[in-house]
């Protein structure tokens, strides 16, 4: 990564881990992951991973590492030890804030009291959980290598070693599941006390195997999938949960660091294979295979197999399409400033969607979408980046 440069100024950073190991590939999944875990494997991608990181840190000394995260695949499948080495080697290579969000992912076969209590002692400070369901017959047609009394058994694990950020990964619109259904798990999921819960919606992927049986499976409609949406978020406002992007809800202000930065056009470095990066006003991707990023990793090769400068108008599009997915929206002043072109004809749209309550604006002038907006926030953003594109052409014209 040559273009890597120095910056003066220290500036918030993310960093991503890709761990591409699973115990067994979920039906549904089209993440880049692999089921096999030897001893070699692991080894080649720890000395691999390392490496690239520190490579990258010695190129990014203007940088303050303020969030860690590890996905997957499964990190917790990968080991304490891996893992630490991994953090410990980011901690040696960047300047990590003290008070760093530090993120593993988890399934809840691969939750150990030994796991955790190494991991809390290395300075993880955050679980991600996949739950998923409640409903066995269904976490097996998923592919899911767990039960919900595994899921039971780690919430209690994970408290008991000391973590006080715990986040549940549920799913909606899953086979055979109804409105009625989908409540109740919401309802027993909270019991587990949580502090944030993400909740998503079962989309189909081609080449996974749920989407070449699509057509036996009784996936909720669009219709059904709306309302389940609507339900999840009226569910758990009534728990103290606040919603602050389409699919995700926290509580007590502990919304996910990380994640709010590919939201809020924040900068992150991605390590291992298939993981995404936004630096230096360029996005880039690494390739999608373990040994060609472990040999391109060992042998000086390129390891990206994308890279996009993006424009500033670009960027004006993503400000539209990714911060309307959160509840702290757009600004006029915020958009004009960055981006210089015109809110009028933006501001017009959103009025429009205001008085069909689609979107609400603050006293601070600030435009988010509601609940309902959410559910054709495609529409919407599609109908803005039009207008933006008309706007801008309109200046080129005018100069």
């Amino acid at each position: 990564m040559a273009f890597l440069t120095k910056n003066n100024n220290k500036t918030p950073l993310g960093i991503y881990v890709h761990v591409p190991f699973c115990r067994s590939k979920c039906q549904y999944c089209d993440f880049y992951s692999l089921t096999c875990k030897d001893d070699k494997s692991i080894e080649t991608y720890l000395r691999a991973v390392c490496a690239h990181i520190r490579e990258s840190g010695a190129l990014t000394p203007g940088y303050k590492v303020d969030t860690i995260y590890f996905g997957g695949g499964t990190p917790s499948f990968l080991g304490a030890d891996a893992l630490a080495t991994i953090l410990t080697t980011i901690r040696r290579s960047f300047d990590v804030d003290p008070n760093a969000e530090i993120t593993f992912e988890a399934n809840p076969d691969s939750v150990s009291d030994q796991l955790l209590r190494r991991l809390k002692a290395e300075g993880f400070n955050r679980v991600s959980l996949g739950v998923q369901t409640d409903n066995n017959e269904t976490l097996k047609k998923l592919g899911r290598p767990h039960d919900y009394a595994q899921v039971v058994g780690a919430v209690q694990r994970i408290r008991k070693a000391g973590f006080k950020n715990l986040s549940l990964d549920l799913m909606y619109g899953l086979p055979n599941q109804t409105l009625f259904e989908w409540k109740d798990t919401l309802e027993r999921v909270i019991t587990l006390n949580p502090d944030h819960i993400s909740c998503y919606a079962l989309k189909l992927e081609e080449g996974t195997p749920l989407y070449d049986c699509k057509e036996i499976l009784n996936i909720a409609d669009d219709d059904v999938q709306a309302d389940m949406y609507l339900a999840a978020v009226e569910i758990l406002r009534g728990y103290g949960f606040r919603q602050y992007e389409i699919s995700n809800f926290a509580r007590k202000g502990l919304y996910s660091r990380h994640n709010m930065k590919y939201w809020t056009g924040g900068e992150y470095l991605g390590f291992g294979p298939n993981a995404s990066s936004d630096f230096g006003g360029r996005r880039f991707v690494i390739v999608r295979d373990l040994q060609a990023y472990v040999d391109g990793i060992k042998n000086g090769g390129e390891v990206l197999q994308e890279v996009d400068e993006v424009p500033l108008r670009e960027r004006a599009g993503e400000y539209l399409m990714l911060r309307l997915r959160t509840i702290s929206g757009i600004n006029r002043a915020e958009y004009e400033r960055k981006f210089l072109l015109p809110f009028d004809g933006i501001e017009e749209a959103l009025k429009k969607s205001q008085s069909l309550g689609y979107a609400v604006c603050s006293s601070e002038g600030r435009w988010r979408l509601t609940p309902k907006g959410y559910l054709i926030s495609n529409d919407i953003i599609t109908d803005l980046l039009l207008i933006q594109d008309k706007s801008e052409q309109m200046q080129r014209f005018r100069y």
